[in-house]
This record gives structure tokens, C-alpha cells and sequence, in this order.
């Protein structure tokens, strides 16, 4: 499959997310092909600050892998980490990230700072842009109807 074909999964957890009344982002966690677990933001349910899409698929595999290092691993997220989701994926020691829309305000892949290309830390490279326009419509349409 496609960075593209994965991102597609990311974007139906993003729809859950939307569903549900979360923000909509989607992630989903590869290793070689296999989906080792995929998630979306619960904040609003769990009432838990960190329950983004990318945390709770990084636990999820862990758990599941009883390890957690994932540099073998390709995270595929609908929108660019915050500083927090960047920070664990650095502390994952993630093998590869692949986001979709960019977030100018708080991305921290590239956009507002660069988490994961820093000299003292772990680097993890990182593609983003992958399906981007769709991405972005899905969290647009989301606010737009909040604002309504």
C-alpha cells in the first residue's frame, strides 16, 4: 500500500473522531504492512488532555508489542503533532512519520518548531503533505459546524 492508501485509514479514524464530537485527527501505526493498532482523539471523552490520536496508538502498540520502541515503525497522523505527540514520538524512537495537514499554529514537525530533526534528540524523519487538502477539509468542516 500507498503513504496515501494508509493515510485513508487515518482519515476514517478522523471521521470517527468528528462523529463522536472530538476534534477530528486520525492516526494509524504500521509496522512493515501490519497495522499494529490505530486510534483517534478521545480528550473530550476521556476528559484526559493527552488522549490524542498519536498517544493513544503509540500505548496501544506498545501494549500490544510489549516493547516500546518503535523504530521499525511508520506513524501515519491526518494532522502535524503537537509538541507533545512530536515529544513521543522522539522518546519512541519512531522509525518514520507521515502527517497530512500541516498545522501552522502549534505543528512541531516542521511548522512552528521541528521536534523531531533536532541535534540532541532522536530523529525521526518525516513526510508531510500526504493527502493534505482532504485532511484539512475534514477538521474545517468540523470547526465550521462548532461555529454554527
Amino acid at each position: 500500500m500507498t503513504d496515501a492508501e494508509y493515510m485513508r485509514i487515518a482519515l476514517s479514524e478522523a471521521r470517527l473522531a468528528a462523529a463522536e464530537g472530538e476534534v477530528p485527527v486520525g492516526a494509524v501505526l504500521l509496522r512493515g504492512g501490519t497495522v499494529l493498532a490505530q486510534a483517534h482523539n478521545r480528550v473530550e471523552q476521556t476528559g484526559d488532555p493527552t488522549a490524542h490520536a498519536e498517544l493513544l496508538c503509540l500505548q496501544a502498540a506498545a501494549a500490544a508489542e510489549d516493547a516500546w520502541r518503535m523504530a521499525d515503525c511508520t506513524l501515519y497522523v491526518t494532522l502535524e503533532p503537537c509538541a507533545m505527540c512530536a515529544g513521543a514520538l522522539v522518546n519512541a524512537r519512531l522509525g518514520r512519520l507521515v502527517f497530512g495537514a500541516f498545522e501552522p499554529r502549534t505543528g512541531c514537525c516542521g511548522s512552528v518548531f521541528d521536534l523531531l530533526d533536532h541535534a540532541f534528540l532522536h530523529t525521526v524523519p518525516a513526510v508531510g503533505g500526504v493527502l493534505e487538502e482532504e485532511c484539512a477539509a475534514v477538521l474545517q468542516t468540523f470547526f465550521a459546524r462548532k461555529r454554527a
